[in-house]
């Protein structure tokens, strides 16, 4: 009787065998789980900004150059979005409203490229531009170019939040 209870309470020894497996078990996690988040990160987001940082590059002087003299005009876009529609209050420097010939907003998401797309906006009576279709919940980033004949009078990148309702988040 002794004997049974002496080697029920005994441990079993731990062998080099059990420490091979621990390691092989450990290692084995830790490398697939590795080869999970690397595909996920190759195949969800390149994270390519520009095709060609160095082009890109020897165009920067020039376009800041534009840049400013686009924002000395003084015009100023509040943009509006709601359950169905995007909506943009486009307005001069006196706060008057504002006409353009086109009216276009480049909308992606900081990160990806499966939502992004470009809504060309409509003028109503009351100086309003609208463009229909509803944005998902989440961040995005809103690039605006008003242009009036062959002239760009706007463009500037605005970054918002959409509730799920559909509202801005101020």
């Amino acid at each position: 009787m002794r004997q049974m209870i002496r080697a029920i309470i005994q441990p079993k020894e731990f062998t080099g065998k059990h420490m091979l497996g621990t390691m092989v078990v450990f290692f084995g996690v830790i490398i697939t789980v590795n080869l999970i988040m690397a595909r996920f990160a190759v195949t969800t987001w390149s994270g390519l900004v520009v095709p060609n940082t160095y082009i890109a590059s020897q165009q920067f002087n020039s376009k800041a150059a534009e840049s400013r003299a686009i924002a000395a005009l003084g015009y100023r876009v509040d943009l509006e979005t709601s359950a169905d529609a995007v909506s943009i209050l486009f307005t001069d420097a006196d706060g008057d409203a504002a006409f353009a010939d086109s009216l276009v907003a480049q909308l992606r998401r900081p990160v990806g490229e499966d939502q992004d797309r470009d809504m060309i906006f409509t003028r109503y009576p009351d100086g309003s531009y609208r463009a229909p279709g509803a944005l998902r919940e989440g961040e995005w980033i809103a690039t605006v170019t008003a242009t009036r004949g062959d002239q760009t009078i706007y463009k500037r990148g605005h970054r918002f939040h959409v509730r799920s309702d559909g509202s801005l988040r101020r």
